[in-house]
């Protein structure tokens, strides 16, 4: 039912990562029969995560690494990576600055041009280091460097920015990326994001997306919530979009995966996305704790360094462990912060789901109170769920 704000206005209630719980159905299995395998853009992986594409996330070295582990890394193509021959220094200065010079050194670091040489060479890297070479870059960035992402031999293209849609008015003086238009042109399966309407991500797969973004807003150093006012939260967003996808397979037979984006940092968090409809996540600040990350410990949004109005900021996220410790264990901490996949294993054990299809069918309930009944001594002791 919709809800009231007052005369002339309502609105429908919306359910965020930590208002829902998952139900055990009639049946369990061991987590090693849960089967985590998804494709996207033709492209199989055993764990259903992709590292963000930002810069204290995801260089060359992480993404070769994010592949042997059987995930992916997705690179910025409009970041330090490709602005400098050397990001090194670069990488250092931003973790190394007080949070008042912040916001004034970013927008100097990103003024350099990016250097279309840089976009190839860093693609080529991945290649040769074995790994698979998804990237990034925002729709005006697609106009301009698509054919060099091309040339270079690319595995995956995604096309990001706050919001995207196939309906987008620009000035006079702009033609704006026709997305149909570029995804028939592209080599590579190209995804798009972000979205977190049925209508809009419905008219992205018309479009030709291999897969969608879900996502606005939730992300550990994302500001356009606050700066903007716009969002949804993930479990509604995910579910929207999700029926999309579903109804669309159901007209066409092409099945275009869901990619939860934001606002996800614990592998119970993870396993929650799935069972609302999403087929993968898209993390970046569980993997900026990790040793091998470029951020040296920090994490900042892709909009942090707007000349204009900064939609990010630069977090704190400390280092944690390695990044397979991460991802596939042993766990060194208890918080849910690392091993995402093995918990994703064990909750699909739990609720007897023996694949990620049968995660999504999964029963769920509004739970407000999930992450703080009886947990009294762990918040006051700071541990565990406290923290």
């Amino acid at each position: 039912m919709d809800i009231i704000i007052g005369r002339g206005k309502t609105a429908r209630r919306a359910y965020g990562i930590d208002e829902i719980a998952l139900v055990p159905g009639t049946r369990t299995l061991d987590p090693s029969l849960a089967d985590t395998r998804w494709t996207i853009g033709g492209i199989e992986r055993t764990i259903p995560i992709l590292a963000s594409a930002m810069d204290g996330v995801v260089d060359v070295k992480m993404a070769g690494l994010l592949s042997e582990l059987g995930a992916i890394g997705v690179l910025n193509l409009e970041g330090i990576q490709t602005r400098y021959d050397d990001p090194e220094p670069i990488l250092d200065r931003i973790a190394s600055v007080g949070k008042s010079e912040f916001v004034g050194l970013m927008q100097e670091l990103y003024a350099k041009p990016i250097q279309p040489e840089l976009v190839k060479q860093r693609i080529t890297d991945i290649k040769n280091n074995g790994g698979i070479a998804a990237v990034s870059l925002t729709p005006a960035g697609a106009s301009q460097y698509g054919n060099i992402v091309a040339e270079a031999g690319a595995d995956l293209l995604f096309v990001q920015a706050t919001v995207v849609s196939t309906a987008h008015l620009s000035p006079e003086s702009i033609t704006p990326l026709d997305l149909q238009g570029f995804c028939q042109e592209m080599p590579m399966p190209v995804i798009f994001g972000n979205c977190v309407t049925y209508e809009v991500a419905l008219n992205l797969m018309k479009a030709g997306a291999a897969a969608v973004l879900v996502g606005i807003g939730p992300g550990a150093a994302c500001t356009s919530r606050g700066v903007l006012g716009v969002g949804v939260p993930q479990p509604t967003a995910i579910a929207d979009c999700a029926a999309a996808r579903n109804d669309y397979q159901q007209e066409t037979g092409r099945y275009v995966p869901v990619v939860a984006d934001g606002g996800i940092v614990t592998g119970g968090d993870i396993c929650k996305c799935i069972a609302c409809g999403a087929d993968a996540v898209m993390i970046g600040s569980p993997i900026a704790r990790a040793a091998e990350a470029p951020g040296r410990g920090y994490h900042w949004g892709m909009a942090t360094p707007s000349p204009v109005l900064p939609r990010g900021t630069r977090i704190n996220v400390g280092t944690t462990g390695t990044i397979a410790e991460i991802l596939t264990g042993p766990a060194k901490l208890d918080d849910g912060t690392h091993n995402l996949l093995g918990a994703l294993k064990t909750s699909m054990g739990t609720l007897g789901a023996k694949d990620l299809k049968e995660m999504q069918e999964v029963e769920v309930v509004i739970a407000p109170s999930l992450l703080t009944e009886g947990k009294v001594y762990q918040k006051a002791q700071q541990l565990g769920m406290g923290k």
